[in-house]
Parts: structure tokens; C-alpha cells; sequence
């Protein structure tokens, strides 16, 4: 970043800031130190990126409408970013902490992020987005909760656990940063962990006989879907990426990468312990972790043998999407909604735009790269908003580098460049996802919940429209697309900015799968378009 940039940005900042004062909403103060440490997640020692000394890192606990003020000190030997995933920075993607809004905090030095959970409930969490800071932990869990006057639709559960699950590798992220830069793929994780542990270092819950407890579960891995199921004991579903859901019962769930999940479980087993299990999806071999539930008085030890987890392609796949199809919106529940022009019946709003999405890898040049609709996304120098705020946007990147429909030979052929579309404020879109590809994909979109309408096998046509849910489909922040299938979503683009659409596959995003969607608002003065834009 130039140093001609360094003062205008500070002024900006505090603009922005100035523009996010809520005067009436609580302010939560947080000082997070950011240092490298020797830890061993798998037995094997290896350098990890705590905060405040801890592996995952600190929980933000907050409610609805809260200000968030977080203090972070770069202590690392590398620029530092973090973004707060599924956090819809409402007007603010100055705040949201990716390569395309921020400036990176340098080593040796501090940044305050400052941002509202503005009209949301839920289930999310952070993690650093700069280089593969990922790889090496620095993540932690994000819980909002519904303000007291607002009922939630279950009884309070005796006690609440947030678990951070995903696969991991014990090679560490520069290592693992080494192998993407010369072309190589990340091959296949070395394990499992359950919020920072895995193997001896288990996990815990004392239960007490009778009682129900929520498990808030997000997949904080980089490469694998998982399956979640424990012992002897059923999962109500409450609640996904800040969405009440009709509350079915089941005996897995699968959770795809940077989902979150909100389960019951009531302790109405005879009391021993059981095994809390969590296993990789749609992998030629499974790796797996487990906790242990320890109910409250009982000294007898789980049972060694793991609950059966579901099967793999291509019956697992169709196992996975009829279980996608089941998850429905709970429309009874009283919590924050997303309010697109005025409605809540999604399914009657006509949609102004369709974006057709095809990702694809290639190794041109013996360099692998992932792209979308033929276009491999590479981060410039200056973030892609502060060029544009700047006036500058036409020297650092082109807007509409793909097109809505990708071309026919989007998968032959690769170009490497920012990959920015440009967003029409207020429009309602439709968003296709299609994978031509042999692995599962994951993608998330800040700065917006959109509605999960359909999942299903083979090719889109606008025929298969007749297919979607149009009702009750869950509002959320990220969806897969399993092999040789596609994913529709639907959102309205009620929130200017610069928005991150991306894969959560650590490789793949940090190898070019992914845009940016810039929404500016024709109706926002310029005296406060400073955070709007």
C-alpha cells in the first residue's frame, strides 16, 4: 500500500467510524494480542497463532444490536487480517476485514475494528484471511443473542457450548503457503480437531441427568465437509447461521466448511459417557475426532464403537441433499429477518438479475489455480474499496471481468486478475452455483443472508426454477454444491459496499476462487457515503 494513501485512509477511518455511533446500543470492548505459538493440536508440535495466549481464540459474546470494538495487536512477523464470518457489517465493509476492503495490519503494530451486530442472531465466528493464516489457527466463536423483550422459540437450555471442528494439517501454514506458491495442492489433511484438540487432548461436557444443552458447531476446516453425531443421543436443530429452523430431529448432520449449526441435546441416556464424534465427508478415507459427554455422577467410560456415520458418493451425496431439503425456516419464530423490498415472501419477488457461477482449476504454466466462470482472482496492491472510494478504481482493477453467463470455454482457459462485478443497490438476484467438478464446494458471501432455495444433481436450466423452495428456504451465509451439481440462492443487494463471494476451501481461495460484488448506492450523499459505499 503506497504511503500517498496512508492519510487519506485515516481520515476515512475515523469517518467511518463517526458514522457507526449508535448512541442507544451497547458498546463491547475487546484487546486482543495476536502472537505465534509452539502447540500441539495433534501431537505433534507446531507453531499456531493464538490470541490473548488462547487456541481457538477468545469468544465474543454479545446480543443482537451490540457495538463490537475490538483492539488487535499484530504481534506476528506478517500482515494480519481478520474477518467476522457471517457478520453482515451493515453499511460498513470498511470493517470486514478482507484483502479487497483493508489494508493489513502490519507487525508491530495495532488496528480497531468496530462494527454493529446490527438486527442479527446466531451463530458465527472470526478467522484471520490474510496469506494462510487459516491453516495455523487464530479463530474463535461470534454467539448473538436475541435481545430479552424477543422470545426465543425452545426453552433456555442449561448450559450453552460453542464447538469449533475441522480438519487440520500438522505441517504449518508457511510450509503449507510454500506448496500453493509452487503450484502444488495442499493433498489431504492430516486429521480432525474439536476446538483446538484432538487425539488425548479431548474435549469434555458434563451433563446433568435430564437437562438440555445447545452445541453451537461451525466447520472452521480447509478442505473437508463433516458429520456430526454422538452416542446414543439425538440433535434437535434450532438454529443455522442465524436462522430459527423448524425444529426436526436427527441422528447426524452433515456441516459443510464455514457452516454453523445449532443442536439440543438432551442428557435422557442411562448415565455413563458418550462419545461426541466428528468425521470428514466424501473422502476416500475418513479421519475423525472425538469428545466425550460425561453425565454428572457416573464414573462408567463410553463405549469404544462409534456411532456409523452416513455413506459416501453416490449414495451419500443424495443421503446429504435430501438432508439439505429437510432444513426449513422456522416462520413462527420471532428473531431479526431479512426484509427484501418490503416482504417477507421471498418467492413473490421478481428476480432483475441471474448470475450464473462455474468454478474451475487448471495448471497452466504447471501452476495450479482455481477460477470462477474462467477468471482467477488475484488481490492488487490496493484494496479493491479503497481504490474505489479514492477514484482510482480504473488503475487498480475492471469491473465485470466475467460475465452472468460464464462462456463455453471458462473452463479451458484461465485469466489471472481481480475479479470484481458490479451489484445494482436494491436489486433482487439470483445467484447459480454449478460445479462441473469431482469435489464438493463451499461458498460464502459477506455482507449479506441470502435464501438456500435448491440443491440438486447435473445442469441448471431455468426450467428447474420449478424446483425451488420458495417459502421457508433457510436464510443463510453459505451453501455447498456437491460434485457434478448445482446450488441456487436468492439475495437482495439492500447493503452498499464491497462484498467478498468466495470459496471457503483454504486452497481454492487462496488460489482464485473467488470475486468481489461492488454495490454503491445512487442515493447515499457523499457526506456519509464514506461507509456506504
Amino acid at each position: 500500500m503506497g504511503k500517498p494513501f496512508l492519510l487519506p485512509l485515516i481520515a476515512l477511518i475515523i469517518s467511518a467510524l463517526c458514522g457507526l455511533v449508535h448512541s442507544g446500543d451497547p458498546y463491547l470492548f475487546f484487546t486482543w494480542n495476536v502472537n505465534y505459538a509452539t502447540l500441539s493440536p495433534m501431537g505433534v508440535p507446531q507453531q499456531v497463532i493464538t490470541i490473548n495466549g488462547q487456541f481457538p481464540g477468545p469468544w465474543i459474546n454479545c446480543t443482537s444490536n451490540n457495538n463490537i470494538v475490538v483492539n488487535v495487536f499484530n504481534n506476528l512477523d506478517e500482515p494480519l487480517l481478520f474477518t467476522w464470518n457471517g457478520i453482515q457489517q451493515r453499511k460498513n465493509s470498511w470493517q470486514d476485514g478482507t484483502p479487497g476492503t483493508n489494508c493489513p495490519i502490519q507487525p508491530g503494530t495495532n488496528y480497531t475494528y468496530q462494527f454493529q451486530v446490527k438486527d442479527q442472531i446466531g451463530s458465527y465466528y472470526y478467522y484471520p484471511t490474510t496469506a494462510l493464516h487459516r491453516a495455523a489457527g487464530g479463530y474463535g466463536p461470534i454467539n448473538v443473542h436475541s435481545r430479552n423483550l424477543i422470545p426465543i422459540p425452545f426453552d433456555k437450555p442449561e448450559a450453552e457450548f460453542n464447538v469449533l471442528v475441522g480438519d487440520w494439517y500438522t505441517k504449518g501454514h508457511v510450509t503449507l503457503k510454500k506448496f500453493l506458491d509452487s503450484g502444488r495442492s495442499l493433498g489431504r489433511p492430516d486429521g480432525v480437531i474439536i476446538n483446538g484438540k484432538s487425539g488425548n487432548e479431548v474435549n469434555t461436557w458434563n451433563f446433568i441427568p435430564g437437562k438440555t444443552y445447545r452445541y453451537r458447531i461451525c466447520n472452521v476446516g480447509m478442505k473437508n465437509s463433516v458429520n456430526v453425531r454422538i452416542q446414543g443421543h439425538t440433535m434437535k436443530l434450532v438454529e443455522i447461521e442465524g436462522s430459527h429452523t423448524v425444529q426436526n430431529v436427527y441422528d447426524s448432520l452433515d456441516i459443510h466448511l464455514g457452516q454453523c449449526y445449532s443442536v439440543l441435546v438432551t442428557a435422557d441416556q442411562t448415565p455413563k459417557d458418550y462419545l461426541f464424534v466428528v468425521s470428514t465427508r466424501f473422502t476416500k478415507t475418513m479421519l475423525s475426532s472425538t469428545g466425550t459427554i460425561h453425565y454428572e455422577g457416573s464414573n462408567i467410560p463410553a463405549s469404544t464403537e462409534l456411532p456409523a456415520a452416513p455413506g459416501n458418493a453416490p449414495e451419500g451425496i443424495a443421503w446429504s441433499i435430501n438432508q439439505f431439503r429437510s432444513l426449513r425456516w422456522n416462520l413462527t419464530a420471532s428473531a431479526a429477518r431479512p426484509n427484501p423490498q418490503g416482504s417477507y415472501h421471498y418467492g413473490k419477488i421478481n428476480i432483475t438479475r441471474t448470475i450464473k457461477i462455474v468454478n474451475s482449476a487448471s495448471r497452466g504454466e504447471d501452476k495450479l489455480r482455481f477460477a470462477v466462470n474462467g477468471v482467477s482472482h488475484t488481490d492488487p496492491e490496493t484494496p479493491l474499496k479503497l481504490a474505489e472510494y479514492f477514484g482510482v478504481a480504473d488503475k487498480v482493477f475492471k469491473y465485470d471481468t466475467i460475465q452472468d453467463e460464464p462462456p463455453a470455454d471458462a473452463e479451458d482457459h484461465i485469466t489471472i486478475a481481480p475479479n470484481v462485478v458490479n451489484g445494482t443497490f436494491r436489486n433482487f438476484i439470483e445467484i447459480i452455483f454449478e460445479n462441473h467438478e469431482k469435489s464438493i464446494q463451499s461458498w460464502h458471501l459477506d455482507g449479506y443472508s441470502f435464501f438456500a432455495v435448491a440443491i440438486e444433481p447435473g445442469r441448471w436450466t431455468p426450467a428447474k426454477r420449478a424446483n425451488y423452495n420458495l417459502i421457508d428456504a433457510i436464510s443463510r451465509h453459505t451453501i455447498q454444491v456437491y460434485p457434478n451439481s448445482w446450488a441456487a440462492i436468492m439475495t437482495t443487494l439492500d447493503n452498499c459496499g464491497m462484498w467478498n463471494l468466495r470459496s471457503v476451501s483454504l486452497e481454492r481461495n487462496y488460489l482464485g476462487q473467488q470475486l468481489y460484488i461492488s454495490v454503491l448506492s445512487p442515493n447515499v450523499p457523499s457526506a456519509t457515503s464514506t461507509y456506504c459505499l
